[in-house]
């Protein structure tokens, strides 16, 4: 019967992983995925003799008694044992890990730097991984690095994991692809990637020179943040988080895996591709993000709401309520609230942040903060609007206005974030930066309801 005739005939989606080909939507779901029809065992998870001769094999991303677990079965064409051989130290001389404390830079400060300069030199994503801050201690697996990235070449028949970190992945310029075990994930600015600890992939450059930032935290992984009395809705939704279907390659040809753990760089020559996850289920897998969908909310009448408010993604520290790191965005937004400073206001914290700049103009300084450029206020070290912008907000009409063309982010921490060598003597850092306040003068002078 055609559908006509037939009033109880379902139209079927044709998409029926959802609506973005190529990936899945959910935040922390448990998604199964195969890219062969059969690959993934139904109704247990390791039988006796897997489909296709494959291997099953088990990644944690948590202790066992972890609640909830967070791990994913995979079904291979080799189990990563093959995957992994004798390994021999290598240096990467500009990515550092916490502690990282270098006695001849200070970094008790405010700080802000350009945009690191693209060089004539061919960086893949391991040779241009150029660290600006360490905070914590990789070791004990508290605390974060912020990194700049510069690449220009594809990684070729090579492959990296981190067993010390997650990576928060920001593109400023250029497009990449991760071709990561567990499915690729391709990404440009405006977006943003979490490459979860222990998984292995490559990085290829789609649209090059590629710049951007990463926050490599070496803690609990990131989770959305509790919305509190916002209730369900707006912030980041977990359906616009994406994760890859699953996509092998079964290629014998000799490669290097690098292997970053407690701080260092170790290589292994293997005699295949380790991307060779043929089908997989599981909670503990990468996300890409399109942060055009985050949904900020605010003040509505007056006064200028903590930054919190825009947080899209936390790492919990154990502590309630003080985070390990939380990753903020400041995107387009409207301001309306009445007889009220709206930009942020003069402050000290307990938190260090590192902002950085992805495009536009930054309200709080409307000079100087370029995109691709970052800044630094440590904790506890003033910081707040230069001159400018502080004449300007104050004295501004305050109707309704469209904060516009401007995306900027902030890594917070609740640990101090210490300068790299690299940060302090070869970023091109602002040495006039903490003058930008000198030129604010003193407006007192006794009389009553002076403004």
């Amino acid at each position: 019967m055609n559908r006509q005739t037939d009033p109880h005939k379902l139209t079927q989606a044709s998409t029926p992983v959802g609506t973005h080909a190529g990936y899945m939507p959910g935040f922390g779901n448990d998604f199964e995925t195969e890219a062969l029809p059969g690959a993934l065992p139904q109704g247990m998870n390791s039988p006796q003799r897997c489909n296709y001769g494959l291997y099953g094999e088990q990644l944690s991303g948590t202790a066992f008694t972890a609640n909830p677990p967070e791990r994913t079965w995979c079904y291979r064409i080799r189990p990563s044992v093959k995957h992994s051989h004798r390994y021999e130290k290598i240096d990467l001389p500009y990515w550092k890990s916490a502690p990282c404390v270098d006695p001849d830079v200070i970094s008790l400060g405010q700080y802000r730097w350009d945009a690191v300069p693209h060089s004539d030199e061919g960086l893949t994503w391991l040779t241009g991984m150029h660290t600006m801050t360490t905070a914590g201690d990789v070791n004990t697996q508290v605390g974060m690095a912020s990194h700049i990235y510069l690449v220009t070449e594809s990684m070729v028949d090579d492959y990296f994991f981190s067993a010390d970190s997650e990576m928060l992945v920001v593109p400023q310029e250029g497009r990449l692809r991760f071709a990561t075990e567990l499915g690729i994930i391709d990404l440009e600015p405006k977006e943003i990637a979490i490459i979860p600890r222990g998984l292995v992939y490559r990085v290829e450059v789609l649209e090059g020179p590629a710049r951007g930032f990463v926050c490599e935290n070496y803690g609990q992984k990131f989770e959305l943040p509790g919305r509190g009395p916002i209730g369900a809705n707006c912030m980041a939704n977990p359906r616009d988080f994406k994760a890859p279907v699953a996509a092998f390659e079964d290629r014998e040809v000799p490669s290097n895996v690098t292997v970053k753990w407690c701080g260092q760089f170790h290589t292994t020559k293997i005699d295949q591709s380790p991307l060779d996850v043929v089908a997989w289920h599981g909670n503990y897998a990468p996300y890409k993000y399109d942060l055009r969908t985050y949904c900020p909310v605010g003040a509505i009448l007056f006064d200028h709401p903590d930054p919190s408010i825009f947080t899209v993604l936390t790492a919990p520290s154990g502590q309630p309520g003080t985070a390990n790191i939380d990753f903020v965005l400041f995107r387009e937004r409207w301001m309306v609230a009445e007889d009220t400073f709206r930009p942020p206001w003069y402050h000290k914290n307990i938190m260090s942040e590192l902002m950085g700049n992805i495009y536009g103009q930054y309200d709080a300084k409307p000079q100087g903060f370029v995109p691709g450029g970052m800044s630094l206020h440590n904790m506890m070290l003033p910081h707040g609007p230069d001159r400018e912008a502080f004449d300007k907000a104050s004295n501004a009409n305050l109707g309704p206005d469209k904060l516009d063309n401007t995306m900027s982010f902030m890594f917070e921490t609740r640990f101090p974030q210490h300068l790299t060598a690299f940060a302090a003597n070869e970023a091109p850092l602002q040495d006039d930066y903490i003058d930008c306040w000198t030129s604010l003068e003193k407006k007192f002078d006794g009389t009553p309801g002076k403004k």
